[in-house]
């Protein structure tokens, strides 16, 4: 987790469902990741492209459907 310093200045893009927002930005080499409700002032998960690359890979392929 971050606190969003690695990703100061980054262009967030915003994705929601059903009223719940994400947002994602991509910064030195670091994926970033937020809850857009927190209007920037949250914790950011931080991952590597290729750990980002396997979490959508695999939300694809249904692995994390219930």
């Amino acid at each position: 987790m971050d606190g969003g310093s690695r990703f100061h200045g980054a262009i967030w893009r915003s994705g929601c469902n059903n009223g719940t927002c994400v947002e994602v930005a991509s910064q030195h080499g670091r994926v970033g990741v937020r809850d857009g409700k927190d209007a920037g002032a949250g914790p950011v998960l931080s991952f590597t492209f290729e750990e980002w690359r396997a979490f959508i890979t695999a939300a694809k392929n249904g692995e994390f459907d219930v």
